[in-house]
């Protein structure tokens, strides 16, 4: 039996599920509709009663970040608590479902002042200049609300106002001085952002500057992610990277709330139907990869791995192997049988489920992932993985039980696994490993693990007095704010030069 190399590209998944519903009706292949998963309100935790949730982020768009704070809403909603998601974007077109039709409480502000960059450059000045001006507006609308509330009942179930902010802690100071005491803030710390810049620049000149320009705002985020009540990370990886960047004194005790899926609504979804006893691409057997079309997601590493088969075991495949790039689900679906690598782009939901359904292995071949919820997504579907041994899936796959961790520098090594996988694994061993593979996804990293975890760390958080904040605040604000608007007024100077 022949075998596929797949390269999915997930794109925008929710925006296109709709026309590509309409198209697969034509197609041999019935795809279920979508269902939603009801949601029902579950008693708190003992310890935390039901609370009022402030969520502040960026940018409410289609990213895994953007998907684990609609996780965390979603999570803690379902447990009584009233959670508002305040944000400085969010186009109804280009967001998850549950942040647009009304399951999650979602308002923009800070979006009518400063604009998203400056002829595409100083994004992150203008990142912590719109959570500003969005900070001013959740002062102003919960100090209303906390006066409203004080004169019914309401004020008697709320218990408690948490803030949770990600990706820019900008607010956190300001919070922290302006706030009512009883306010408690929660970090969530994906990835330490002066890791993520880019200071490569054309020219020594040019990066000198660049790096210039960029230390305020690095030694402005250690700084205010200090102010918080408590930080969290997205995985242990991440953990040790932001101890190592911040110092571990600085931010106290960094725990992990690992992102999750949604086992409930996977569940939900209908049996992907094959009409007339039909087979997806014959019957090939199908080998995955999920990623964005990136150079550091390596995905010639999978590429290289399944060459290295053998011209037999790939039947014929010349060294140059035959590739197809697809932009439809029509012409995947017709792909000839003589295209053994098959690029898929901006794949709809109902489509993704159908080749994890029909695949035998996913290959996750980014290095040092921060977490990757690839892995748990395929995990989710009972479908082993084999990935970089660094970073996030150390943590998320069991070596030998629901996947493998490989050298990426070894290809030879990869090329192993998939032979394991394709020639010399039955199917009692493959179903051991769907079986150990789901198990550990809803005990780990489904949504109510996640938010069992959440909270713990919440209730820890509120039984602590609140953290000092290192310093006089109003001074260092002010230095803060003094800063910023230098490095605004530098930053113009220089493009004026």
């Amino acid at each position: 039996m022949k075998q596929e190399l797949v390269q999915l590209n997930p794109g925008m998944d929710s925006v296109l599920y709709a026309s590509a519903q309409y198209q697969l009706q034509k197609c041999p292949f019935a795809l279920p509709p979508r269902k939603d998963p009801q949601f029902h309100p579950e008693s708190a935790m003992p310890g935390l009663k039901r609370s009022n949730v402030i969520i502040i982020h960026p940018d409410l768009g289609i990213g895994g970040a953007e998907r684990l704070i609609i996780d965390v809403a979603l999570a803690l909603q379902n447990r009584g608590h009233k959670v508002t998601i305040y944000t400085s974007h969010r186009d109804k077109s280009h967001c998850f479902e549950e942040a647009r039709d009304g399951t999650l409480d979602v308002k923009v502000r800070g979006n009518t002042i400063f604009p998203a960059h400056v002829f595409r450059r100083f994004h992150v000045l203008m990142a912590i200049l719109r959570q500003l001006h969005l900070t001013i507006s959740v002062l102003g609308e919960t100090s209303r609300t906390s006066d409203t509330n004080e004169k019914s009942k309401e004020s008697e179930v709320l218990e408690d106002d948490i803030f949770i902010v990600d990706q820019v802690p900008a607010c956190v100071p300001f919070l922290k001085t302006f706030a009512r005491q009883r306010q408690r803030i929660l970090f969530y710390c994906h990835f330490p952002d002066q890791l993520l810049a880019f200071r490569g620049e054309a020219g020594s000149l040019l990066s000198f500057v660049k790096t210039l320009y960029r230390y305020p705002f690095d030694w402005f985020e250690g700084w205010a992610m200090s102010a918080s009540d408590k930080v969290v990370a997205n995985s242990r990886f991440t953990r040790g990277v932001v101890k190592e960047v911040f110092g571990g004194e600085k931010l106290g005790d960094v725990s992990v709330v690992y992102p999750c899926v949604d086992t409930e609504a996977a569940a939900l979804r209908d049996p992907v139907v094959v009409k007339d006893g039909e087979t997806l691409w014959g019957g090939k057997k199908i080998l995955l990869s999920i990623n964005r079309f990136e150079r550091k997601k390596d995905m010639a590493l999978a590429i290289r791995a399944y060459h290295g088969l053998g011209a037999e075991k790939r039947r014929g495949t010349s060294l140059g192997l035959q590739t197809a790039t697809s932009k439809t689900v029509i012409s995947a679906l017709s792909v000839p049988d003589s295209i053994d690598v098959l690029f898929l782009l901006s794949v709809p939901s109902a489509f993704r489920d159908m080749l994890l359904e029909h695949a035998k292995l996913l290959l996750y071949t980014p290095i040092n992932e921060h977490f990757g919820i690839v892995p748990v997504e395929a995990m989710r579907a009972g479908i082993p993985v084999l990935a970089s041994n660094t970073g996030g899936p150390l943590e998320t796959i069991v070596e030998g039980e629901t996947g493998w961790l490989r050298d990426a520098k070894k290809d030879a090594d990869w090329t192993a696994v998939m032979d394991k996988v394709l020639y010399g694994m039955d199917q009692k061993e493959f179903d051991r490993m769907s079986i150990a593979a789901k198990e550990r996804v809803e005990r780990e990293f489904s949504l109510t693990a996640m938010g069992d975890r959440l909270e713990a760390e919440i209730s820890d958080m509120l039984a602590r007095e609140r953290r000092p904040f290192a310093g006089l605040q109003q001074i260092l604000v002010l230095l803060a704010l003094s800063g910023v608007t230098l490095s605004l007024l530098a930053a113009f100077a220089l493009k004026m030069i």
